[in-house]
């Protein structure tokens, strides 16, 4: 019987074949069902979002509560800022299909793909149970992927990833999931399962969001800038820098392209030699 503890051994082992230029043993039925899959993620991706969505939802909860109250006061119109952020989702989407693949061909159960589940009245879907145990698929960059493979997602979670895997795991009455994560500038693959103690009550937390909703004035500010160099200019936290509601809470920020993308300034002591620009 397949268990959770050697799914990365067994999904390698499973294709170690072709790392010695020997052929896999895959099914007309896995090639067809694979196609079928990648065909509902192209019609997927391709429609539009619906936005009227709740102001609360699973995936969600682990955000900042200022966050949250600023997505709901101003929900977003469903624009992004960058161009290319659909083609992010849509090879997100993909390698989500291929993980699943792997897990059958490693000969693990995957089951309940996309699951709607409900916790304290907020609604979810999970991406699969393996073996059992609910699984949250991720994507990583490289940096991202190490917090995930050195179990330190605990100290560094800006999504709220532990909240949402807490959130169905209550839903589903169960404890012994995870995260299995593909660094996608690799392949390279790690599942980590966080201490219970890592993972907060979402029940709980939900209700707290809830009553944060309820008050006219937003929550303290997620985040404190930061300083840029020994100059005494400080700039957003990097998780502020890609809120969209960073110009609510920092209404004369002065933004700077540098080589290494935009600098969102919140106090400036000595000028930057390089271009102001205006958002």
């Amino acid at each position: 019987m397949k268990n959770l503890d050697t799914l990365v051994g067994d999904i390698y082992k499973s294709i170690e074949p072709l790392t010695n230029n020997k052929s896999l043993k895959i099914s007309e039925d896995t090639i067809n069902s694979f196609g079928e899959s990648m065909k509902d993620v192209l019609r997927h991706w391709s429609k539009a979002q619906d936005v009227n969505k709740d102001s609360i939802r699973m995936s969600g909860i682990g955000r900042p509560l200022r966050r949250m109250w600023y997505d709901a006061k101003y929900p977003s119109k469903n624009k992004n800022e960058d161009s290319f952020l659909p083609i992010k989702f849509l090879y997100g989407h993909i390698l989500e299909e291929v993980l699943l693949l792997l897990v059958e061909l490693a000969g693990h159960k995957a089951t309940d793909k996309q699951k709607q589940v409900n916790l304290n009245g907020v609604k979810g879907h999970i991406d699969c149970k393996i073996d059992n145990e609910i699984i949250d698929i991720k994507t990583a960059s490289n940096f991202a992927f190490n917090k995930f493979k050195k179990g330190t997602l605990a100290d560094d979670d800006p999504f709220g990833y532990l909240a949402q895997l807490s959130g169905y795991e209550e839903a589903e009455g169960t404890s012994n999931g995870g995260f299995l994560v593909i660094n996608k500038e690799s392949g390279e693959l790690v599942l980590h399962r966080p201490e219970e103690l890592d993972k907060p009550n979402s029940f709980n937390l939900i209700t707290k969001i809830r009553k944060s909703l309820e008050e006219e004035s937003p929550p303290e500010k997620c985040y404190d800038p930061i300083p840029e160099g020994k100059s005494g200019n400080l700039k957003l936290d990097k998780n502020c820098s890609y809120c969209p509601h960073k110009f609510r809470c920092y209404p004369s920020i002065r933004v700077f392209n540098y080589s290494k993308g935009y600098v969102y300034f919140t106090k400036i002591v000595s000028e930057p030699k390089v271009q102001e620009v205006w958002l």
